[in-house]
């Protein structure tokens, strides 16, 4: 799969249906060695997006349950954090 392919699905988390963020206005951690992706890392927005906090949601690739046509379901847990 392809950036392309994923980038602007909106990513969903399955244990509280909460909207956490959307790929593409994300940071993605990438293994150099093997070039996979090992996390998404989604910036704290506040302020209508215009003001980037120091807090991030580390959602790693094991997390993600399942890539639809729109959006990306993951069970996120705040324990797993990078």
């Amino acid at each position: 799969m392809r950036y392309q392919d994923i980038s602007g699905k909106e990513i969903i988390d399955i244990n509280t249906g909460s909207r956490l963020g959307m790929l593409g206005q994300t940071d993605l951690q990438i293994n150099e060695h093997t070039g996979q992706i090992e996390a998404i890392i989604i910036p704290d927005y506040k302020w209508f997006g215009f003001k980037k906090e120091d807090t991030k949601i580390s959602i790693t690739w094991e997390m993600v349950r399942k890539i639809g046509k729109d959006i990306i379901l993951v069970e996120y847990d705040e324990e797993k954090q990078l």
